[in-house]
């Protein structure tokens, strides 16, 4: 990677302010707090540029000393040495250079719909969300349902659920869109293959203070049950609708027993999805150019095919097949897919450093 020597120098001299600031012991309250997230968010920049600096400040130095006859076996291994070594930590650099998005480190929302294929969409849904369940295990992540819609045949029409741990969103965000299924239903007699999908939505979780609702923009309607729920079903109007008046976004909560349960719970729901708006409204301008990387993560985009009778896993947004369809869905093989959506992420967002 070729990062301008000013670029460190810029790097080096911001970091050292921060620092003086900070020692300077003349911070109070909120300007404390920031300039400490800043020296946090700097500090490992600061190091690799740090690192990139003085490997080649020694480069320079083994390079004059070529001329001299003894020292040159000496300087010629020390820079071979620097010559591997380098651009590996300006590569390391370049990445920690690049934006982050401020919701990486937040838990999510997942939310899995049903799409075409009836009750064997239903059936798939269930499976993408037991993926999911064993991958968030896998990764010391907690998973808590908020919406159930069961179907009766199994699986679900719908299902809600927040997902929280380290780097939650970072390594979701890239699942959403179309899932799609190839494979032989347990109630096809003929043996025909048919194809179903499921739609995956990955939506990171906001703080309270980050989307204020009026009560005003509210319409909130109560009413009983229905469906499978267990014995208060049809006993009680514990059942709540949200409607967000400007958005027009709406949310049904029936699954707990207590009317302030799902209304909370709804809540939860209404709340992320507005800042799932107000996120796709801050980042219009780049909007093309995340679809330019690995997709957009629209819900209608078909991202990955998951054809049982060959027993691969196609993500069609990275052109990558994976034969260990089984393992992918026990959530274990899930990572290495993740990891070269991640990678193809950076690798577009370095190559666009350099134009």
């Amino acid at each position: 990677m070729n990062i301008p020597a000013e670029r460190l120098d810029q790097i080096a001299n911001r970091f050292a302010e921060i620092e003086a600031r900070l020692a300077s012991g003349t911070l109070e309250g909120e300007e404390f707090v920031q300039a400490s997230r800043d020296y946090a968010e700097l500090e490992p920049v600061a190091k690799l540029a740090g690192e990139v600096r003085s490997m080649r400040a020694e480069r320079e130095e083994l390079g004059a000393m070529l001329s001299d006859p003894e020292m040159k076996a000496l300087a010629e291994e020390d820079l071979s040495r620097i010559r591997d070594e380098l651009p590996k930590k300006e590569r390391a650099l370049a990445l920690a250079m690049l934006p982050r998005d401020s919701a990486d480190a937040r838990p999510a929302m997942l939310e899995i719909r049903a799409g075409t294929g009836g009750d064997e969409a239903a059936l798939f849904a269930g499976d993408l969300y037991r993926m999911y369940e064993k991958f968030a295990a896998e990764q010391g992540w907690r998973v808590e349902p908020v919406i159930m819609n069961a179907a009766e045949v199994g699986g679900f029409k719908e299902i809600v659920a927040n997902v929280t741990g380290q780097g939650v969103f970072a390594k979701l965000k890239f699942e959403s869109g179309v899932h799609r299924v190839q494979r032989v239903p347990v109630t096809e007699s003929g043996g025909r293959i048919h194809t179903s999908a499921a739609t995956v939505a990955v939506l990171p979780e906001p703080e309270e203070v980050d989307v204020a609702i009026d009560d005003g923009d509210l319409k909130i309607d109560i009413y009983r049950a229905s469906g499978a729920g267990g014995q208060h079903v049809n006993t009680t109007d514990s059942a709540v609708r949200l409607t967000h008046i400007p958005t027009g976004l709406v949310v049904i909560q029936q699954d707990e027993r207590s009317q302030h349960k799902n209304r909370a719970k709804a809540m939860q729901v209404l709340r992320t999805r507005l800042y799932d708006l107000k996120r796709a409204e801050a980042q219009g301008a780049e909007a093309e150019a995340r679809r330019a990387m690995v997709g957009s993560g629209d819900r209608s985009e078909r991202i990955r095919t998951y054809n049982f009778p060959q027993g691969r896993v196609t993500d069609h947004r990275i052109g990558l097949t994976l034969h260990k369809l089984p393992e992918i869905l026990e959530g274990t093989g899930l990572a290495e897919m993740v990891d070269a959506l991640i990678a193809e992420d950076e690798a577009k967002r370095l190559a666009a450093m350099d134009t």
